[in-house]
């Protein structure tokens, strides 16, 4: 639904009644007193962003966060989607150069996370998690929120332990298996600094007006691999296509 032209009240209607219509519910609504089903952040707002008065526009690069309650269990993950131009092309050469820049900025946040689960098994520790996505970021040139963390999730929404996105290897609490962590890089295109916005007191947006990029999975950590409760398959599948077009371009 993330279209051009699509409105977030639209899509915070329609979460709640997927959800609904699977016997769960949206766990964000009335949390600590956050008042809509999904958190829609775009551009330079990082997390937290009100869906209601929102129409998404081309260009835009848009953070879908959404939490679910479901027999008593809690999931978190989020997704970050760049709203393609209608008036190119899909090949590569004749996307905007703005366009390729968001994208890769949202790239480097999915492979942080996806680079992150090497260390999700027990004898690492959270700093090896945060070292490796904080690595990876820095390395291509972005920097990683540290003012916001991932958390653990499991009988409520937010749980212990934190889970930053930066920190040393070796470092922090070890992992244990029956832990269930909700990991969450944050990744901006300039600065690492964050302000809050004043008008609704929830939205955290860059500094330097920045676009910013945001993924999340639950992922449970056992005695072997990690499982991930949340799998985003459909985001994976979109990149593979990109590929492969952009490897049939003359």
């Amino acid at each position: 639904m993330l279209k051009p032209g699509a409105k977030g009240g639209i899509l915070n209607k329609r979460a709640e009644e997927l959800a609904a219509e699977r016997g769960a519910s949206c766990s964000f609504k009335g949390f600590e007193g956050y008042p809509a089903n999904i958190c829609l952040s775009r551009n330079n707002e990082i997390v937290h962003g009100f869906p209601f008065d929102k129409v998404i526009e081309e260009g835009d690069i848009v953070g879908l966060d959404l939490g679910i309650k479901y027999k008593g269990f809690f999931t978190d993950s989020a997704v970050t989607v760049v709203i393609p131009y209608s008036s190119v092309g899909t090949g590569l050469r004749s996307v905007p150069t703005e366009i390729k820049k968001k994208q890769r900025l949202a790239n480097t946040a999915f492979d942080c996370l996806k680079n992150s689960l090497k260390f999700c098994t027990p004898g690492y520790r959270l700093g090896d998690i945060g070292h490796s996505i904080q690595d990876l970021a820095e390395k291509r040139g972005y920097s990683v929120v540290k003012n916001l963390v991932g958390h653990g999730v499991g009988y409520t929404v937010h749980e212990a332990p934190l889970v930053p996105n930066y920190g040393k290897r070796g470092s922090g609490i070890r992992l244990q298996p029956g832990m269930v962590l909700a990991i969450e890089p944050m990744v901006n295109a300039g600065t690492d600094n964050v302000v809050m916005d004043k008008n609704d007191g929830w939205t955290f947006l860059t500094a330097d007006g920045s676009p910013s990029a945001h993924f999340e999975w639950t992922v449970a950590i056992t005695n072997n691999e990690p499982i991930v409760l949340t799998p985003l398959d459909w985001v994976e599948n979109e990149q593979l296509r990109k590929k492969n077009e952009d490897k049939q371009l003359p």
